[in-house]
C-alpha cells in the first residue's frame, strides 16, 4: 500500500544516491547482497539477545539497501531478470531471519509463548505473500498491493521491537497481532484479485 503513494517520493531521494553509487563502480546485485547480509547478521546478533532497539535500528538503516539497488539499477541501465531474482531471493532470507530471531527471543528468551506464535504465523505469512506473487506472475497476473507488503511489515514489526527495547510496555505484542490480521488479509487480497483476473480471462 505504501508503495502505491511514496513510490514516486522515495524514487527522487534514492535515485541521485544509486546514480553516484554506480560512479564508484558499485553494482546492485553488489549492493543487494550486501545489504542482505548485513540485516540478517543484525536480526540474529541483536533480536535474541534482547536487544530490540540496537537490532531494530541497525535493521532500518541497512534495509535501505533494498531501496538503492533499484535505483543503481534504474541509473546504470543494468536491470535484469537475474537481479529481480537474487533481490527476491535475499529478501525473503532477511524476513525469515528477523521474524525468526523475533520468535526465537519471544519464545525461549522472554518466554512469551503468545507472542512467538504470532511472530511465527508472520513468518509463514510474509513467505506466502511473495509466494502468491510470484506464482501470479509465473501464470501470467498481477499480485501486487494489499494492506501488508513488505515495507508496511517491517515497519510495524521494527517500530514495534525498537519501541519494546526501550521500555514501552505491550507495543510489541500490539504489533504482532496487528500484523497478523494485515498479513492474512493480504494473502486474501492477493489471492482474490488473481482470481477476478483469472474469471476475466476466462469471460473475454
Amino acid at each position: 500500500m505504501l508503495n502505491i503513494f511514496a513510490r514516486d517520493s522515495i524514487s527522487r531521494l534514492t535515485d541521485p544516491v544509486g546514480a553516484s553509487l554506480v560512479r564508484l563502480g558499485l553494482t546492485p546485485n553488489a549492493v543487494t547482497v550486501t545489504g542482505a547480509v548485513v540485516s540478517t547478521g543484525a536480526a540474529l546478533w541483536f533480536f535474541p539477545r534482547g536487544q530490540l532497539f540496537a537490532g531494530a535500528a541497525v535493521l532500518t538503516v541497512f534495509l535501505l539497501f533494498d531501496l538503492l539497488d533499484g535505483a543503481m539499477a534504474r541509473a546504470g541501465g543494468k536491470a535484469s531478470p537475474y537481479g529481480g531474482v537474487l533481490d527476491a531471493t535475499c529478501d525473503r532470507i532477511v524476513d525469515g531471519a528477523l521474524f525468526g530471531a523475533l520468535a526465537w527471543w519471544s519464545l525461549v528468551v522472554d518466554g512469551n509463548s503468545t507472542r512467538g506464535a504470532g511472530l511465527l504465523v508472520c513468518l509463514v505469512a510474509a513467505q506466502v505473500i511473495s509466494y502468491v506473487k510470484a506464482r501470479a506472475e509465473a501464470n501470467g497476473f498481477d499480485a501486487n498491493g494489499g494492506l501488508a507488503e513488505r515495507a508496511e511489515r517491517f515497519i510495524v514489526v521494527l517500530v514495534g521491537a525498537g519501541l519494546h527495547g526501550l521500555g514501552v510496555p505491550y507495543v510489541l505484542d500490539v504489533a504482532v497481532w496487528l500484523l497478523v490480521v494485515l498479513s492474512a488479509l493480504t494473502v486474501a487480497q492477493r489471492l482474490l484479485a488473481v482470481r477476478r483476473k483469472y474469471v476475466a480471462t476466462r469471460q473475454g
